[in-house]
């Protein structure tokens, strides 16, 4: 028996129907090993989070709304192939995004230890070959360009654009999760950087407002 096989027995029906029902309002469409891998991503979160703190949803039904639901609905405006989460904590979005997208090469990068390790566990355990952890301050990070970088929960849009200026390619794009009040943020924006493309976000069983800004340097279409 693999160890995704005992991650999976260890999580109650009520969470894999609860998945299912919010992929299917999104219309996204998973094959078998990729459903496993969600539902042992979550089981995986569930049981270090009881050791280490990585997030404050404790709730399993609540994991599959707040972090895998609410990764996935951004999936339509990622196209990578290169892909950049910044602040990723324990793998939100990307691992999800990686996960959902085969084709992606995800990058997570958080400066905190315990979240890494656990990123580094989960892609060993779900059998992820396209993502890659890093632990490094995101002001130290160095790369080649990426297609876009993606922001949860790391920052204001400010000094999510500026900390990672040099890491988008050249038509690049930083995509900002962000809840109902972002607009403030959005007039401070640096000189030379555009909001390129709004985007309400529905999330199954969230009643909260999201939305995804996609920012671009200005002069790309």
């Amino acid at each position: 028996m693999n160890s995704l096989t005992v991650l999976l027995k260890s999580l109650p029906a009520s969470v894999a129907l609860r998945l299912d029902k919010g992929l299917h309002q999104l219309a996204i469409n998973v094959s078998q090993h990729q459903r496993e891998q969600l539902l042992g991503f979550l089981a995986l979160l569930h049981k270090w989070n009881r050791a280490y703190n990585l997030t404050a949803v404790r709730d399993l039904d609540e994991m599959v709304s707040r972090h895998v639901l609410d990764s996935a609905v951004v999936l339509p405006y990622v196209h990578g192939p290169r892909l950049l989460d910044v602040g990723a904590g324990p793998g939100l979005p990307g691992i999800v995004l990686a996960i959902l997208n085969p084709e992606l090469d995800v990058t997570l990068l958080d400066s905190n230890g315990k979240k890494v390790r656990f990123q580094r566990q989960a892609v060993m355990e779900l059998g992820l070959k396209n993502v890659t952890p890093v632990q490094a301050r995101v002001e130290q990070f160095e790369a080649a360009a990426f297609d876009q970088v993606i922001s949860r929960a790391f920052a204001s849009l400010v000094d999510f654009v500026t900390l990672t200026r040099e890491l988008p390619a050249i038509d690049g794009q930083w995509l900002a999760m962000k809840g109902p009040g972002a607009d403030d943020e959005l007039r401070d924006l640096p000189h030379g950087i555009k909001l390129h493309a709004r985007h309400l976000l529905e999330v199954p069983f969230e009643a909260a407002q999201r939305q995804l800004l996609i920012l671009t340097p200005e002069g790309v279409e």
